[in-house]
């Protein structure tokens, strides 16, 4: 028997293996829960793996507030291999002897590609130029212009380097890997790349791993293969509540009668609400009520609770 979606939604911390897409991820989980409205924040690529959360029902709607959240990623690269896509799934377009090339130049090169850097996506991308996506152009030989794109790259360090020894025929490589945290938008295997230009052997990347989105950690994250089971033997899910999912955000806690006003739509006003972008509100038993934003008035200090959106109680009737 499926195990009940909770009334309210959930996030699932799901570890995504490397060769289906998150989009495939999206339609296993639909499939398994019987659920239409699943979606995903932050797209990996096939060749990644790691954390991908998957908002279920009413916590979709919280997707986009996890966007933004910073990425931790373990990537493993080549010196000494250029590819059109950066990573091993491309067409490799230059090879070089990466022999000289010592761990220690790679150390000293990480400390220009720390705080924000502009990354020029590459073209096999789903960035959308002249409203088309990058990669369907990169598909027909078409290298179009693009616009570089500001990022920040919070931590990069060097975790392993080591020569490889080179198949016949083949130039002498060097491997990598690469601990990394960065903002929402980084492209890694773009990081890889430009790596490996400035280093002056070339680069591409082999392997990815996303270790974190924010405070979800793969290690709490749930197979795939375990999801399954566990929807098969109704046990429970380890769904993350909305109000959890959103925690990183300012909290204001109201009171029942200001949480039922608030999920009707309407503004409430509280004494001593600190001014915030958006917050997360929460009712007296911890349930998310809403995202809204906070403010303060002109003619007073007490602070408007705008609810930006509303999400009904964990126990409210279908």
């Amino acid at each position: 028997m499926t195990p009940p979606v909770p009334r309210a939604g959930g996030i699932l911390n799901v570890a995504k293996p490397s060769g289906p897409t998150s989009h495939d991820v999206v339609n296993r989980v639909r499939r398994l829960l019987g659920v239409r409205r699943v979606g995903h924040s932050g797209t990996l690529d096939p060749l990644a793996e790691g954390v991908l959360l998957v908002g279920v029902g009413a916590a979709t709607r919280l997707l986009e507030y996890l966007h933004d959240l910073p990425k931790r990623y373990r990537a493993g690269l080549r010196f000494g291999e250029v590819t059109d896509t950066h990573d091993v799934t491309g067409t490799v377009l230059s090879t070089s002897d990466a022999s000289p090339l010592k761990a220690a130049a790679v150390e000293a090169a990480l400390p220009a590609f720390r705080g924000e850097i502009f990354q020029v996506p590459p073209m096999f991308s789903a960035v959308k130029v002249g409203g088309e996506r990058l990669y369907e152009r990169a598909r027909r030989g078409e290298v179009v212009e693009r616009a570089a794109r500001r990022v920040t790259i919070h931590e990069i360090a060097l975790h392993d380097f080591r020569h490889i020894q080179p198949l016949a025929g083949y130039l002498p490589r060097a491997e990598a890997v690469l601990d990394i945290l960065c903002s929402s938008g980084t492209y890694v295997r773009t990081l890889c790349h430009d790596l490996g230009q400035a280093l002056g052997t070339g680069a591409t990347m082999t392997e990815l791993t996303r270790t974190a989105i924010g405070s979800f950690t793969l290690a709490a994250a749930v197979p795939l293969d375990e999801l399954a089971r566990r929807v098969s033997e109704g046990e429970p899910l380890p769904w993350i509540s909305p109000a959890e999912a959103v925690a990183h955000l300012p909290t204001v806690t109201v009171d029942s009668a200001r949480a039922a006003a608030l999920r009707q739509g309407k503004w409430v006003v509280l004494s001593n609400v600190v001014a915030a972008p958006r917050a997360r509100i929460l009712d007296p038993d911890g349930q998310l009520v809403a995202i809204g934003r906070t403010g303060a008035e002109e003619q007073d200090s007490d602070g408007c609770l705008a609810p930006e959106k509303v999400f009904p109680p964990a126990d409210a009737d279908p």
